[in-house]
């Protein structure tokens, strides 16, 4: 019986160290809204640069200002769910971001809406 029972006990301990590891870890792979100024609203109407399908968000480059800006659209699972397949991504098409900037001054936006042919995609 005190066998059953240490045995349970280290079996929860494990259990709550990988969900509290896996749930850390999910936290660190995704750059989340705080690092972006929420108080300031961000629209680039521009042609596509570069699109880079990457883990854990989607990333295009667009030109705006004079500099190339990396747009985070988020995960592309999200973005399918959208209606946005990869061909509607592609290097020359045109269109709108909305979003929020870094807060560090860089040129870099977190995209909260997308614009694709006139239509609005929410993305957050």
């Amino acid at each position: 019986m005190h066998n059953n029972r240490l045995l349970l006990v280290l079996l929860l301990a494990l259990l709550l160290a990988a969900a509290l590891i896996l749930g850390a870890s999910m936290g660190l792979a995704s750059p989340g809204w705080d690092s972006y100024d929420t108080g300031q609203r961000l629209t680039i109407e521009a042609p596509l640069k570069q699109v880079l399908y990457r883990s854990p968000q989607t990333e295009v480059r667009v030109d705006y200002r004079g500099e190339e800006w990396k747009v985070v659209l988020g995960p592309s699972s999200r973005l399918l769910s959208r209606g946005v397949i990869k061909n509607d991504l592609r290097p020359g098409r045109p269109v709108i971001l909305v979003g929020h900037p870094h807060k560090d001054g860089s040129a870099e936006m977190r995209a909260e809406r997308l614009i694709l042919d006139g239509r609005a995609l929410e993305l957050r």
